[in-house]
């Protein structure tokens, strides 16, 4: 993979600002002809720094929506193996890596308490969880 330089660096930022900027746009914010951005963007992809593109709501929109963050100690070196189960799992919207007490902290949603009640239950019965703590985002204050 070729490293990462400062215009792609920006050009990724501004993407993420707005993934259905034009090329145009983003050309004239970066200064740099749109053949430049759209070589970089191929490039990006191609190399998997880019995997996709997506929306992003406001959080009101989803409010009515529960999330939680969960905090999951792994048995011994089942950590790959935990991993995938999670990443596999439509109610898991984002995974980390952690260290100390805590192996992997996984952001969570679901629709209904009961619903995060039964998300909550089948994780906990996946292989290699040695033990987990979650909390309930109540308000955002800075996203």
């Amino acid at each position: 993979m070729t490293p990462l330089d400062d215009t792609d660096r920006e050009l990724i930022a501004l993407l993420r600002d707005d993934g259905r900027a034009t090329v145009a746009a983003l050309a004239a914010r970066l200064k740099v002809a749109r053949g430049t951005v759209q070589n970089r963007m191929a490039r990006l992809q191609r190399e998997g720094v880019i995997v996709g593109y997506t929306v992003r709501l406001k959080p009101q929109i989803e409010a009515h929506r529960i999330r939680a963050l969960m905090n999951i100690a792994v048995d011994g070196n089942g950590g790959d193996a935990v991993l995938k189960a999670l990443r596999g799992h439509p109610h898991v919207t984002a995974l980390y890596t952690t260290n100390g007490r805590w192996d992997i902290v996984a952001e969570l949603q679901a629709e209904s308490l009961e619903a995060f009640d039964r998300v909550l239950s089948a994780i906990r019965l996946i292989s290699g969880i040695a033990s987990s703590e979650t909390s309930l985002l109540l308000s955002i204050h800075k996203l």
